[in-house]
């Protein structure tokens, strides 16, 4: 099972898994880093976690706040080794956990058509999907959580 981290951005676990998720997602969608730079930059965020299995880092989620009520989820990933063994679960299931601790009450987060993985996982922990993109250049799916 992971230890998870509750910790902020400037975490040098956290720079690396966002680097590779970075990677992942340029292989995925045919990008390049830095068509998506200015989308992907976490700076100054103190609610990151981080998913260690002997003391590797192994996962990482974030979320920033939208509004008084809801937060967004951002730059959730999981090392491919180590996937389809719970570890995004536990990560998302720690950052719902801290934003009610914070007293908020949605949760809401986008990801991308092509990442059907992260999709179900999101569908399977309660959330509902807003929007799907549908065209080439509009590949984003935003889905949102009510916290109990």
């Amino acid at each position: 099972m992971p230890h998870i981290l509750r910790t902020n951005s400037e975490n040098p676990d956290f720079k690396l898994l966002t680097n590779l998720l970075d990677d992942t997602l340029c292989d995925i969608y045919g990008t390049k880093k830095e068509d998506y730079e200015d989308y992907n930059r976490i700076v100054d965020l103190s609610t990151v976690v981080i998913a260690y299995i002997q003391d590797q880092p192994v996962g990482c989620g974030c979320f920033k706040v939208t509004n008084e009520d809801m937060v967004e989820i951002k730059r959730m990933y999981v090392l491919a080794a180590y996937r389809e063994k719970g570890i995004a679960s536990k990560i998302l299931y720690e950052l719902e956990n801290w934003a009610t601790e914070l007293g908020y009450s949605y949760l809401s987060l986008e990801t991308g058509n092509k990442q059907e993985d992260a999709i179900s996982l999101y569908q399977n922990c309660g959330y509902t999907m807003l929007t799907h993109g549908q065209t080439e250049h509009d590949f984003s799916v935003k889905m949102m959580k009510a916290l109990p």
